[in-house]
């Protein structure tokens, strides 16, 4: 039964880090859209 939840914990640690690698290289594209918002003069002190 050791030797299981020992395996197990390996491979959950494993996976862990190898996650933790696969987020710290991957590189994310940037948003290609652009964002258009109308604001109102009302927001703006006059």
């Amino acid at each position: 039964m050791g030797k299981l939840v020992l395996m197990t914990l390996a491979v959950v640690f494993v996976v862990l880090i190898g996650g933790g690698v696969f987020l710290a290289v991957w590189d994310i594209p940037a948003p290609s859209t652009p964002v258009e918002k109308v604001i109102p003069d009302a927001r703006f002190p006059k």
